[in-house]
């Protein structure tokens, strides 16, 4: 088996946990190979990807083993996450699991936006958690149109708006006020931030449907667009961001039998 090592070089800085994980592999007559920055060609005839940080590396990950289909395996260097389940202390027994090929993989869907500039495509960025659009610069409330399948939905006002999958429920969304998913669930939500309105709620749409949201032409200055929390642009009132769900999807490799749930459960006590 050929392994790629993603590491978190800020939760790993001595390389303790790396060396130890390529270590153990090589012993057990795998091949290793190391991520050294985002963006950079993967190696080939990869069978899995090994995330050393936590759910917000895996996020990264992700983006870059989507076009190959390459499942990944999280190890969470700090606090118990709800993408990296085995933590550091389980890094033997799971790469053990691992090679014997005692674990299943869960697919989960991710989104896929663009900027267009009338019908010209300016950026396409995939995401696993969410799309967030939010203000640039001066704290000014910001108003957004949003329709549906060319339907118009409705006018928003607030300091953003999170587009987010049910992986991502668990994220900025939850902080928002938003509904929790369960992960392999199969839609798209929608949730306003700091909204500017008595009765906003979340709303959950089907994975099939594709929103575009502006900026109103009252709202001051631009806003900005970030996919996963990484990768940010500029959504002024010429753009607009179109999201759908992307065709591709985030393989994860499951090693427990913990139950969303039991995680939930532990995160919220």
């Amino acid at each position: 088996m050929h392994f790629l090592i993603f590491t978190n070089r800020s939760k790993d800085k001595r390389n303790t946990v790396t060396k130890k994980a390529a270590d153990f592999l090589r012993k057990n007559g795998a091949r290793v190979s190391f991520r050294q920055e985002e963006g950079s060609p993967l190696p080939e005839d990869l069978d899995a990807v090994l995330v050393l940080g936590g759910d917000g590396t895996l996020l990264q990950a992700s983006r870059d083993v989507v076009d190959p289909g390459v499942p990944l395996l999280g190890v969470n260097l700090g606090t118990l996450g709800f993408l990296a389940e085995v933590s550091k202390e389980e890094l033997i027994p799971a790469l053990q699991r691992l090679l014997s090929g005692s674990y299943r993989i869960e697919e989960r869907m991710m989104l896929y936006g663009k900027l267009m500039e009338g019908e010209k495509k300016v950026m396409g960025e995939r995401a696993l958690n969410d799309i967030v659009t939010t203000r640039s610069g001066l704290l000014r409330i910001m108003h957004y149109e949003v329709s549906v399948n060319g339907e118009a939905l409705a006018a928003f006002h607030g300091d953003g708006l999170i587009v987010s999958t049910p992986t991502g429920s668990t994220g900025y969304n939850m902080s928002a006020g938003g509904p929790i998913i369960e992960p392999n669930a199969r839609l798209v939500l929608l949730t306003s931030i700091s909204s500017h309105a008595l009765n906003t709620r979340s709303i959950v749409l089907a994975p099939e449907d594709v929103l575009s949201i502006s900026l109103e032409k009252s709202s001051y200055g631009d806003a900005e667009v970030y996919f996963d929390g990484g990768s940010r642009e500029l959504l002024t009132k010429e753009r607009r961001l179109v999201v759908r769900q992307s065709r591709k999807v985030t393989r994860i490799i499951r090693l427990k039998d913990t139950s969303f749930l039991e995680i939930l459960n532990r995160k919220l006590s």
